[in-house]
Parts: structure tokens; C-alpha cells; sequence
């Protein structure tokens, strides 16, 4: 991330936004909120919407409180080699942008919230206010854009705006202080904030650099809700960043489950989800 950071339109304090309610609600319940990954499209289109619905709960346990819908791309610079290899073997298959659509209806007709994350060329080449309409109308919440920066994202803040959808940007523990204000104002909902430099994966251990990431970020607006992810693999690693966080986000552990399910020989068995599903759960619900 460069330090030229060009003026972006801002408003008054955090804007919360559906997503930032929804963390806030979390919150207020005294735990922090889950965020859960995956993509569109594998291990196919049908397979991955039964995948998207076990991290709701399925209507019948706890589930992640957020769903983050990853649209497959072919040249995704910030994802690790687990979320690589789903998203190509989606693409190889046939995923389409509209079926991030169909994702989006099925997850948020169980009751639960769902954002998108993709990069911005698919974006800009299904037309900026089209995917915005159409993201709108399915019941989607918002947008994680993680290769679009706010200095460059006008038509974005513009459209988002008319179709009333959270825009979440990305910060990281190299952001520089001018940087961070800028992405910040001009988030509405949450701040993904990266925890490490690099790309995603699972790791051993959470970041050392991700609470005090998250103390500058709430320098510039201690209202602003904080969600944190990169790396985090278990209900354990999730609790501890939710006690300085807003939002734990896991992505690789959970598409890990389905590549291995696939190794196995029966990509549709989502025993292995569901088992990492409830760990998570039950770490960010666990007793203070």
C-alpha cells in the first residue's frame, strides 16, 4: 500500500452499515462475531450452496454469524495455495458471476447475513451498478474488495451508495497512519483488517502484529466495528482474536475441509466442515 493517498468522500463518524449492526449486535451479547469463507462454485455450484448453508447452522445449530461468499478469480493475489485451489477448480468447472447471486439468496434465505469478496475486475466487467443492483436485490449485504483501495474507487463509493450495500476495504500492519483513515472513513459496515503480510492460509499460531493493527484502526475511529482475519485455523485462535476484535474471519481451515473431502473421494461429504464449523462456534461463544 502506497503512502499518495488521494482525498476519498467520508462521513461523520462509523458508518455502521447492516454488517456493522450485525457485529454490534454480537457485541452486545458479549462475544465477538464469526465470519465464515468460502467460495462459490466448488467443489460445484450445487455442492458449494450445501457448504455455504452448514456454516448458517443449517437451521438447526449455531452458525457463523456473517457468510463471506468468495467469487472464484484467475489471478487472486491475495489468496494462499488452499483458497487457490478451490477457486481454480471452480473456474475449471464453470462457475459464473451470476451464480454468486444464487449463493447470496440461498445463504440469507436461512436468516443469516451474507457479503461477497471478489476482485474488482469481475466487478467492473459485469457492469459496477448492475452487480451492485443485482447484489442488492438477492439480499446480499455488502462487498469486500480486496485489490480495490478507496482513492481508486469512486464508481464503487457512488454505487454502493444508491444501492445501499456495505463497502468493506483492507487494511494491513504496513498501512501507513494517512492510509488507514482514508480506507476507514470510507468503509460503511467493518474493516477487514489483515494480520499478517501475505496471503491467506491457516497458520499455527495468531498474529502478533493484529491487535495492535487494531488499536491504530480504533485510534482513527473507536467507533469502527473490526473484523480480523489471515490465518486463523481453529474455535481457540478465533477466541483470542475476537478479545481484541470485533470479528474473527476464517476462510482457509474451512475450504481445506472440502479439498480434503474431495481427496478422499467424496466431495460431497461435509462431515469435516460441520466438525470446524462447531469448533469455531463454540470458541467465539465460550465463557469470558
Amino acid at each position: 500500500m502506497t503512502a499518495d493517498v488521494r482525498p476519498v468522500p467520508t462521513t461523520s463518524g462509523a458508518d455502521l452499515g447492516h454488517t456493522g449492526r450485525v457485529f454490534a449486535d454480537v457485541k452486545a451479547q458479549g462475544r465477538g462475531a464469526l465470519v465464515g469463507f468460502l467460495h462459490v462454485g466448488y467443489p460445484d455450484v450445487a455442492g458449494s450452496l450445501a457448504a455455504l448453508r452448514v456454516l448458517t447452522g443449517e437451521g438447526e445449530h449455531p452458525g457463523v454469524d456473517l457468510v463471506e461468499i468468495g467469487l472464484p478469480y484467475s489471478d487472486p493475489v491475495i489468496d494462499g495455495v488452499t483458497v487457490q485451489q478451490a477457486g481454480t477448480r471452480a473456474l475449471q468447472r464453470g462457475v459464473r458471476t451470476r451464480d454468486v447471486l444464487t449463493a447470496v439468496e440461498a445463504v440469507t434465505a436461512t436468516g443469516t447475513p451474507a457479503v461477497v469478496m471478489t476482485y474488482w475486475n469481475l466487478v467492473e466487467r459485469y457492469g459496477a451498478d448492475r452487480f451492485a443492483r443485482d447484489l442488492a436485490a438477492a439480499g446480499g449485504s455488502g462487498l469486500i474488495t480486496p485489490d480495490l483501495t478507496p482513492d481508486e474507487a469512486e464508481e464503487w463509493l457512488a454505487v454502493s451508495d444508491a444501492h445501499g450495500l456495505d463497502r468493506i476495504f483492507l487494511v494491513s500492519p504496513s498501512s501507513t497512519d494517512e492510509r488507514l483513515a482514508a480506507t476507514v472513513a470510507a468503509c460503511r459496515g467493518w474493516v477487514y483488517a489483515t494480520s499478517v503480510m501475505g496471503v491467506t492460509g491457516a497458520r499455527a499460531a495468531t498474529s502478533s502484529a493484529a491487535p495492535e493493527l487494531v488499536r491504530r484502526i480504533r485510534a482513527v475511529d473507536p467507533d469502527v466495528m473490526v473484523g480480523v482475519g489471515l490465518g486463523i485455523s481453529d474455535g481457540a485462535q478465533a477466541r483470542e482474536v475476537t478479545g481484541f476484535a470485533d470479528a474473527a474471519i476464517v476462510g482457509s481451515a474451512l475450504v481445506r475441509t472440502l479439498l480434503d473431502a474431495e481427496a478422499a473421494g467424496d466431495e460431497d461429504d461435509l462431515t469435516g466442515l460441520r466438525a470446524v464449523v462447531a469448533d469455531l462456534v463454540a470458541g467465539v461463544r465460550a465463557p469470558a
